[in-house]
């Protein structure tokens, strides 16, 4: 679909924007352009993006904060729909009530302010609300679902749902809305207020991005940590046994500092870092019997 007279998508009254390049909508900093692209900055506006697209019979993508994603090289066809404005975050007693387009950072900030302990686990992961709950985010020993309380959604229909925690199927890096086509809309957090106040909830927040600093090669572009943990071993100790730190593909590389990220150098493409993480599952396979599954989600064409 080249153009966008006398369709669904065209009449909707929402902005687009043709080949918008995802190596700038992505921490990877890699992925060809969406050829369509729009920020609603309504739940409604959203509504009608994907009636739109239902009708013109358009493929959609639902882009977060793109902190773990990977997108081919020829870009993202259809319309991708970026979340970034339907970010307001609000507080009521104990309990913090977020859009899925806010960062996770700054749902943390509302909850410090607010002397609210809980979410410090959060602090510094680099991804939205949406894609929070919908990989049910987590570390240093904390996930969502343990703060989640329920979650507002459009279904592969459209149809409007909340659904309490205990209907969401929430596991390690997984959720009710893994593989389906539903939007997620807000979320709702329970937190428990700290005796000692701000101070004493952003103290800890800080030390847990201290930590983050230290360990994680934030200085690099990235997706976070590569590959999921298997079960009875930790996938960064395992690459590193197998002697891969700091091997590389093209642009991309496993990290020096921490070997379950793999990084961009700076000329990485989609490709390189594809090969690189298929060598590194063979490498651990092939010396420690362990199969290692990406963590990152890819999208898009190569």
């Amino acid at each position: 679909m080249s153009q966008l007279w006398n369709t669904a998508l065209g009449d909707c009254g929402v902005p687009l924007r043709m080949g918008e390049p995802m190596s700038r909508r992505t921490t990877f900093r890699i992925g060809g352009p969406a050829e369509y692209f729009a920020c609603p900055e309504t739940p409604e506006e959203l509504r009608l993006l994907l009636d739109a697209c239902k009708k013109d019979g358009l493929p959609y993508f639902v882009l977060g904060k793109g902190s773990n994603l990977l997108v081919g090289d020829r870009g993202i066809p259809g319309l991708t729909i970026a979340m970034e404005r339907l970010s307001a975050v609000s507080v009521e007693g104990e309990t913090v009530t977020a859009q899925a387009g806010a960062s996770l950072t700054a749902v943390c900030a509302a909850a410090r302010q607010a002397g609210l302990a809980g979410l410090e686990f959060a602090y510094g992961i680099p991804g939205q609300v949406g894609g929070g709950v919908y990989m049910n985010a987590g570390a240093y020993g904390g996930e969502l679902r343990d703060v989640l309380v329920q979650v507002e959604f459009l279904d592969e229909a459209g149809e409007r749902h909340v659904y309490p925690v205990e209907r969401l199927e929430m596991g390690y890096r997984h959720s009710f809305f893994t593989g389906k086509g539903c939007v997620i809309l807000s979320a709702v957090f329970r937190l428990q207020r700290d005796p000692e106040g701000p101070e004493a909830v952003g103290a800890r927040m800080e030390e847990i991005y201290r930590r983050r600093r230290e360990k994680q090669p934030l200085e690099w572009p990235s997706a976070g940590s590569t590959f999921k943990r298997p079960e009875g071993a930790y996938a960064a100790a395992l690459i590193d046994r197998c002697g891969l730190k700091g091997f590389r593909v093209g642009g991309a590389q496993v990290s020096e500092k921490h070997a379950g990220f793999v990084i961009n150098t700076g000329e990485a493409t989609c490709a390189d870092v594809l090969a690189l993480i298929g060598e590194v599952q063979r490498i651990v396979k092939e010396k420690t019997g362990f199969v290692l599954e990406p963590e990152v989600r890819v999208t898009g064409k190569n």
